[in-house]
């Protein structure tokens, strides 16, 4: 489901910290917070990069797992090691050191950034919205988001997804008003108790799930329903300042041209890199099946490509971005470290940066 960030501060991280990877990832920091990690380089040049997790492994993250399993990580001469989700979050696990890339959204970053933060957006993965907000496929009385007005809005508190969940329903002429419910362990779960009448999941993961095991969903589009840009600008991050170091800089050039080709093999060999998913990651016992549906969804989408559908381009489209920023930024999502609403709109081009990718893959 998408989950509501890191903190508190993070106003909207998209996907659910799962309790079993978190506990884990406890033990993990725990041995590592005094120091934190940096970018090391052996005597024979190889770098070695650590890369955390937004969530429990799923094809958002395939093109780690093909490129570590492949050796395309070895022939880039970066050494990476990925780690599951902390609890406090990919953001500030990067921000503190804990990690030199994380998984994230250009949202979040916007949100880390305007409360402190020294975060940029380095690589998009997803260049099409991939948010849902569904309700049970048997609630017939929900054909339209203006049939959401006056509903339970199962959610994590998150400011950033009610200011879309009321823009949808005002644009599709309801009230814009609506009540909320924390989830549980699963927002399937919720909705079916009827503790909730809504909530938000990913179309290339949660929908597919939900057609190959049910319940049924009927879902909406934010962009369909009066919200611009594109919401869902999926990738990594780095700590801006670990950037600067020509080392770093280095790694992480090396880092993105090995995990854009694990990308495009994912979509090239959809079926084979969800078996390497399935493998690399045992731990999150990952259905085989669903994962193999899911890139077939991306595939089709096309989710993370635009004119070549062979090959994930990794850049961010800064037009949609700042449609997108505005919107929050005049829904007064964005917050300072005290609180106050922040006085002009985050800008995509400051918090993102293509510079990082190379121009060729080999």
């Amino acid at each position: 489901m998408l989950g509501s960030g890191s903190s508190i501060r993070a106003l909207s991280a998209r996907i659910i910290r799962m309790a079993a990877a978190a506990m884990s990832t406890i033990v993990l920091l725990t041995a590592v917070a005094g120091c934190g990690f940096s970018t090391s380089q052996s005597s024979d040049g190889t770098s070695t990069i650590t890369f955390m997790l937004d969530w429990t492994p799923n094809t958002n993250h395939i093109g780690l797992y093909v490129a570590q399993k492949l050796g395309y990580f070895k022939d880039a001469g970066v050494n990476v090691t990925i780690l599951p989700t902390a609890q406090a979050g990919a953001e500030t696990s990067v921000e503190n050191g804990v990690a030199n890339v994380g998984f994230t959204t250009l949202s979040n970053v916007a949100a880390f950034n305007a409360q402190g933060s020294d975060l940029k957006f380095v690589f998009d993965l997803t260049q099409k919205p991939v948010a849902r907000w569904c309700a049970l496929a048997s609630r017939t009385d929900i054909t339209t988001p203006k049939d959401l007005s006056g509903k339970t809005f199962v959610s994590f508190g998150s400011a950033e997804q009610s200011a879309v969940v009321k823009q949808m329903i005002k644009y599709a002429g309801g009230t814009g008003k609506f009540s909320t419910a924390t989830a549980g362990t699963s927002t399937f779960e919720t909705l079916t108790s009827g503790k909730g009448d809504f909530g938000g999941f990913y179309v290339t993961w949660e929908n597919v799930e939900s057609e190959l095991n049910g319940p049924k969903l009927h879902c909406f589009v934010a962009s369909d329903w009066g919200v611009p840009g594109n919401p869902d600008q999926l990738g990594f991050a780095v700590k801006k300042s670990w950037v600067t170091k020509a080392s770093h800089a280095a790694a992480l050039r090396k880092f993105l041209a090995a995990v854009r080709r694990g990308y495009d093999y994912a979509l090239r060999h959809p079926d084979k890199a969800a078996d390497i998913l399935v493998a690399q990651a045992s731990t999150a016992q990952i259905d085989k099946k669903l994962a193999r549906r899911s890139m077939e969804e991306i595939s089709s989408g096309p989710y993370w490509t635009t004119t070549d559908t062979t090959s994930v381009p990794g850049t961010t489209n800064l037009k949609q971005a700042q449609a997108y920023l505005n919107f929050q930024f005049k829904a007064g999502t964005y917050t300072d470290a005290d609180g106050k609403t922040a006085s002009s709109a985050p800008q995509a081009s400051e918090l993102s940066t293509d510079d990082y990718l190379s121009t060729s893959q080999s």
